[in-house]
C-alpha cells in the first residue's frame, strides 16, 4: 500500500477494513478530503455502512464532526442518526457536531 492513497482508505473505510484505514491515516492521508470523483467522506461512509470501529478510529485522528459530505448531503451526526449509530451520535454530539453544519463553516464552504 502506498503512503497518500485516499482512493484505497476510501475503500477501506466503506468496508470496513481497519487496518488500511489506520496505515493511510498515520502515513498521512487527510481524513477530511473529498476526491471530486467520489465527494464522500470517509466518515459519514463508515456510519452508513455501519463501521464504528473505522468512524472511531478517525474521530480520534483528525476527522471532522462537522463536514458534510457532499455526495450523500449528510454530516456525520445526521449520517450516525439516520443508520442507527447511537453511541457514535452521542460522541459527534459531544464533540459539538450538529445535524446541519455551523454557520461558519456554512459560510467558509460557500454554501
Amino acid at each position: 500500500m502506498s503512503a497518500g492513497d485516499w482512493k484505497d482508505m476510501y475503500a477501506a473505510a466503506l468496508a470496513g477494513d481497519l487496518p488500511r484505514v489506520r496505515h493511510h491515516i498515520l502515513s498521512g492521508v487527510d481524513p477530511d478530503y473529498q476526491h471530486p470523483e467520489v465527494m464522500c467522506t470517509p466518515l459519514v461512509a463508515s456510519l452508513v455502512q455501519g463501521h464504528d470501529a473505522v468512524a472511531q478510529f478517525l474521530l480520534e485522528h483528525g476527522a471532522s464532526p462537522h463536514l458534510r459530505s457532499e455526495f450523500d448531503g449528510l454530516t456525520p451526526l445526521q449520517a450516525a442518526r439516520r443508520h442507527g449509530r447511537a453511541q457514535l451520535a452521542q460522541q459527534l454530539a459531544q464533540r459539538g457536531a450538529r445535524e446541519a453544519a455551523p454557520s461558519w463553516w456554512r459560510r467558509w464552504l460557500g454554501l
